[in-house]
């Protein structure tokens, strides 16, 4: 089973952007895929996008598309995802979350084997 690893999260001002990373381990990273996902203070938790084994992007938060890019990195075992024009209401814990399956067109029908424990962004006003 993969073993996942949140950074990067921190406090930016808003309007600014961040990558946050999430290193994988303990399996071929080959064979998932990847979703990014949030969860702000008393909120459900919101599925963001997923990157497939094959590289492509499926976009879960339409809201949120044009502000968000998902990348894998074979060699250095990572995925990423860069959040620009970040708003206070961006302010959640991020996590990354792996399956051995293509991305789901809705976040709900995968099982996501994988969790890492996330890692937290807050946006300043």
């Amino acid at each position: 089973q993969l073993q996942l690893v949140e950074s990067g999260g921190k406090l930016v001002p808003s309007g600014g952007s961040l990558t946050l990373s999430c290193a994988a381990s303990g399996d071929t990273m080959g064979f998932y895929s990847f979703g990014w996902f949030r969860q702000a203070p008393g909120k459900e938790r919101e599925g963001l996008l997923c990157i497939s084994t094959n590289g492509v992007t499926i976009n879960w938060a339409d809201s949120m598309r044009a502000r968000l890019t998902g990348s894998r990195h074979g060699f250095q075992k990572m995925v990423k995802l860069q959040i620009n024009d970040l708003t206070p209401e961006d302010t959640a814990v991020y996590f990354c979350a792996a399956e051995v399956s293509l991305c789901p067109l809705e976040w709900r029908d995968s099982r996501w084997s994988s969790w890492g424990r996330g890692t937290q962004v807050t946006v300043s006003s």
